[in-house]
């Protein structure tokens, strides 16, 4: 298969560029290096059936040029940070609806034959009810839920409209290795960071705000699922189904770094706007895909923080 994945140089899509460029299929990796590495991808770089490409998904001129032939289009490119949202609004907007609808016309134009488009549990809000399933509210209340909520409605307009074959996993919080934490990086990555450099913690609140974690090696075995899936998803919980406190985490962190006695985690006003709590209902997901997680959460979270103490403080690498 001749298979784009958008945001290929990022934390996510560089696994899946990973496994399908090993697997044998010809993979466009598009990547504008906002947040993505070249170290995430850097080792595919002398693989023939591998081509990456600095580009932006804003730029249908370029979209057009490399859409043509392609079988199956992944599309992760977003700006995927709240922080950032609250800031830069417009051009969270811009990548994640105006982008969006610019692949999804690609694969309409060039009768790509399905598009795997990656959603995020933050487009539910804080939860009214636990766990969330797919047919919970969108009550996102800052700029990146909305946007992505947007994108997901684009997706549903063209599969109504056109006829097309997209899927869309609601992936809830993922993590491990390649998560970095330079500029607007996960709270894991950041609370890792801090913790092996013998600073506290910062917890926005009281840290009884929660999220369901999933292991990224999960995450990826989740879009094969999606891709071999006989038919269209709609929108399709991809989580653990278990919920972890922000303050449970941190300890966490600080006992697996052995900084257990030595470091507490320090609380600051609550962030405007910030969802509660998130859980996922994974029961479609099982019966639909088969799909479970494998990855405890203590192991996966241990794997990452040896990854972080070899690997994640390395400066980007920029093309």
């Amino acid at each position: 298969m001749r298979i784009l994945i958008t945001g290929g140089a990022g934390f996510i899509g560089s696994y899946l560029c990973e496994k399908y460029t090993k697997e044998g299929h010809t993979v466009l990796c598009l990547d504008n290096f906002l947040s993505g590495n070249l170290l995430n991808v850097r080792h595919l770089l002398g693989c023939r059936n591998f081509k990456l490409i600095r580009g932006d998904i804003r730029d249908f001129n370029l979209l057009e040029r490399i859409g043509h032939d392609l079988d199956i289009i992944f599309h992760l490119a977003a700006q995927i940070h709240v922080d950032r949202s609250y800031v830069e609004p417009r051009l969270t907007y811009e990548i994640n609806v105006i982008g969006t609808q610019n692949v999804l016309e690609i694969a309409r134009i060039y009768d790509v034959k399905k598009v795997i488009h990656t959603s995020s549990s933050e487009v539910y809000g804080s939860a009214q009810y636990v766990p969330i399933d797919e047919k919970h509210p969108l009550d996102a209340p800052h700029p990146y839920g909305a946007s992505k909520i947007a994108a997901d409605r684009m997706c549903n307009a063209y599969v109504i409209t056109y006829g097309m074959d997209i899927s869309i996993p609601r992936f809830f919080n993922i993590f491990g290795p390649r998560q970095r934490d330079i500029g607007y990086g996960g709270v894991i990555s950041i609370f890792t960071r801090r913790v092996l450099n013998d600073v506290p913690p910062v917890i926005y609140g009281d840290g009884k705000q929660t999220r369901d974690y999933t292991y990224i090696e999960d995450a990826a075995r989740a879009f094969d699922l999606v891709l071999n899936h006989e038919s269209r998803l709609e929108p399709i919980n991809i989580g653990s189904g278990k919920e972890v406190s922000i303050l449970d985490l941190a300890n966490m962190i600080i006992e697996l770094c052995d900084k257990k006695g030595r470091i507490e985690p320090v609380h600051v006003e609550p962030r405007i706007g910030e969802v509660k709590q998130l859980i996922a209902d994974t029961r479609k997901a099982k019966k639909v895909l088969g799909w479970e997680v494998k990855y405890d959460f203590r192991k996966g979270l241990k794997a990452f923080i040896q990854w972080y103490k070899q690997f994640g403080q390395e400066e980007r690498i920029q093309l």
